[in-house]
């Protein structure tokens, strides 16, 4: 067996080849990581590496090439929509923040789990904002429904963190009336589940109106952040609680 052959198998066998493997949609982490995503995409730029920045903690550093991306030098620009859209679906993120940062990982487009800085942080504002929340929903000028992860699992700005999201989207008649709720059967933040079984009664804060499929959506101007090996698998079946 050639070099060149055994390189190729020990890549596909750490998950790190081009393509995501049957059944699963890779919109970062692939030969163009910005390709899978609308435009306008503002100043998203792609990376190789991501750190905190030397010359200002409030920003990160980044270095040229795939595998991840950034939204923009000064931290702060367009949120990014996919633009294949999905239902039920298993989505893995990991992503980067500098210190003091906000992002969300909007499931849908509809439905934020909150990115935020949290290490070390016993009690925050409101149910919600946590790192790995669910955040709250907002109506007559006040949030409710917002839910705390049950552990705090973050780490340091500047390391890398991980989602794990099983969720089913909700469901509508053929008149587009909603029979059922969307849910996050599960979420794991960093490898520790932070929830089950959570019934979203309608769209997160600044979410898109609910309906069948919708894209995933990075939210990108609250502060510095990075995403990287961000996979989509779409559930042929419906998920079951």
């Amino acid at each position: 067996m050639s070099m060149k052959t055994n390189i190729c198998l020990m890549l596909l066998a750490l998950g790190l080849g081009a393509g995501a493997a049957p059944g699963e949609v890779r919109l970062v982490g692939g030969a163009d990581d910005l390709a899978s995503w609308r435009e306008p995409r503002g100043d998203w730029f792609t990376a190789s590496a991501v750190t905190t920045n030397a010359e200002s903690t409030k920003l990160l550093a980044a270095t040229a090439g795939q595998g991840s991306i950034v939204n923009g030098k000064t931290g702060k620009t367009k949120d990014l929509y996919s633009k294949q859209e999905f239902g039920d679906a298993e989505i893995h993120v990991e992503f980067m923040i500098a210190p003091h940062s906000n992002s969300g990982v909007y499931v849908m487009g509809s439905y934020e789990v909150q990115v935020y800085d949290s290490c070390g942080v016993a009690k925050d504002k409101y149910p919600g904002i946590e790192c790995g929340g669910i955040y709250q929903r907002w109506a007559d000028g006040k949030g409710f429904e917002g839910y705390s992860p049950r552990v705090n699992a973050s780490k340091a700005p500047g390391e890398w963190q991980s989602f794990d999201i099983t969720f089913r989207a909700p469901r509508f008649d053929a008149a587009g009336k909603k029979t059922a709720n969307a849910m996050m059967l599960k979420v794991l933040h960093n490898g520790q589940v932070v929830h089950e079984n959570v019934e979203l009664t309608g769209p997160t804060r600044g979410g898109a109106a609910e309906k069948a499929v919708g894209p995933l959506r990075l939210q990108g101007d609250h502060g510095p952040v990075a995403y990287r090996h961000l996979v989509v698998r779409p559930l042929a079946e419906p998920a079951k609680p």
